[in-house]
This record gives structure tokens, C-alpha cells and sequence, in this order.
């Protein structure tokens, strides 16, 4: 328990070791059980757009909320959590600025790739392939299978659509990549999703990457449903406008 009240527990599968299989767990076994019911693969340029919408939000999970404030020309000011459906990946190489990452190297060149969520049963097996390992070591036929992670539920094949390259500003070195990818095809697992087509969380068994070594479960949720301005248009304005009184008294 660290002292603001955040519980770690012992990781899904401790005492794993280098070349364990997933199905060497008792949890292992039974996500890979749940490959039985087959894959369902969704086409973006043909699926309904608030299908489409409403999968990727699901299933491209956990992602963090960002609070963007902006200002028109005008002189208003905006606030709105903004959780967009884009598909982009941050690689970056501050550790070591003068090698780049070799993801966005193969990336660059070959102009494809495959964003695959993890799931607890197997986050050992994925943790490990973050190790700093030379640039002709082949990490896939050890943990992985190419070209898409067979044990990832919810899969996005994509294509290159721009990489931007970051500089340091201090030494003009190559910071970070950023990639921005459009998504060709999604490869979801049926036994994940819900009757609405959508990724049930808790059959995805989702992880999120914190500070430091520290990953952590995604096994609680709650709803905040979204205000109708029609509906709470008014106190919304009343409460603003006091707001703004009072602070400029």
C-alpha cells in the first residue's frame, strides 16, 4: 500500500520465468480457452462508423482522460475531456538518443505494424520483450507469434500514415517518434465482447502501465454520464456566472 491509499498486489503470474508458456498458469489455460469461440475482424472502411466508434473506445483500453483547455480568438475559453479513437504511438529514446528504438526504426521502413492490447494472463510474457536486447536479437520466435500477438484479443493491423520525428531541444537529437497509424484491420476475440459488439472490460482483463516497474488491474468501473446541455444548460451557466462575480470582486 503506498501512502496514498494505492494497493499492490503480487503480479498475475510472480514466478515466471524466461520461456514459460501462457498456458502454464491455471488463468493461461483458460484465456487461451476462450480462443475457441473464434475472432471476429472488422473492416474501418466498411464498418459502421458508430460501431466502429464504439469498439475502438472499448477495446483500446485503459487510456488516460486528457483535460485540454483551449481559447478562441474571441477570447472564450474551453474545457472537455478528450479521449479520441486516433491511433498513435509515442516511441521514444531518451535513454539512449543515438540508437533509435527499433520499433520505430521497422516502422519507418516497412510502413506497417500491429497494435495489440495486453491482458493480464499474459503481461509476463509481453514484459519481457522490453528488454534492452541487441539490434539483431529476434525477440518474436522466443515470446511472441508475427505478425500479430496470437494471444491479444483485441489486435489493430495498420499502416503508416505519418512518423514525426521529436528532436531534444537542448542537443537537436531525436527524442521521440511519434507514430500515427490508420488502422486497416481489428482482430477481436468473440468471448471478449458484450451483446452491443463492444469489449467487455472484465473479459479483457485489460493492464495499464503506471510509474517505474508498477503495472496495475483494470477490474473496477463506474458510469458519469455525459450532461445534456438542455437539460443542465442553465444551472451550469448560473454556477459559471457566480463564479465569475465573485472573482472579480
Amino acid at each position: 500500500m503506498t501512502p496514498g491509499g494505492f494497493k499492490i498486489t503480487d503480479a498475475p503470474n510472480p514466478s515466471w520465468t524466461y520461456g514459460e508458456k501462457v498456458e502454464a498458469t491455471p488463468q493461461g489455460q483458460e484465456w487461451l480457452e476462450g480462443e475457441r469461440e473464434g475472432w471476429k475482424t472488422v473492416d474501418p472502411s466498411t464498418e459502421d462508423p458508430r460501431k466502429l466508434y464504439g469498439l475502438l473506445l472499448s477495446g483500446i483500453v485503459p487510456r488516460p482522460v486528457a483535460f485540454v483547455s483551449t481559447i478562441s480568438e474571441d477570447g472564450i475559453t474551453n474545457l472537455a475531456p478528450y479521449s479520441p479513437p486516433v491511433l498513435s504511438v509515442s516511441i521514444n529514446t531518451l535513454k539512449n538518443p543515438t540508437r533509435p528504438k527499433d520499433s520505430a526504426r521497422n516502422i519507418k521502413v516497412t510502413k506497417e505494424f500491429t497494435v495489440n492490447i495486453i491482458s493480464e494472463p499474459w503481461v509476463a510474457q509481453s514484459n519481457v520483450t522490453s528488454v534492452n536486447a541487441p539490434e539483431d536479437f529476434d525477440e518474436w520466435p522466443i515470446y511472441v507469434k508475427a505478425p500479430r500477438v496470437k494471444e491479444s484479443a483485441f489486435s489493430m493491423e495498420c499502416e503508416l500514415l505519418r512518423a514525426i520525428d521529436i528532436p531534444i531541444p537542448e542537443t537537436g537529437e531525436i527524442g521521440t517518434t511519434l507514430i500515427l497509424g490508420t488502422i486497416k484491420y481489428i482482430h477481436v476475440r468473440k468471448d471478449v465482447l458484450d451483446e452491443r459488439g463492444n469489449v467487455d472490460p472484465g473479459k479483457l482483463k485489460p493492464v495499464a502501465r503506471m510509474g517505474g516497474t508498477l503495472y496495475a488491474k483494470i477490474n473496477e468501473g463506474y458510469n458519469i454520464y455525459r450532461p445534456n446541455w438542455k437539460e443542465h444548460g442553465e444551472p451550469i451557466r448560473e454556477t459559471t456566472d457566480a463564479i465569475i462575480k465573485s472573482s472579480s470582486e
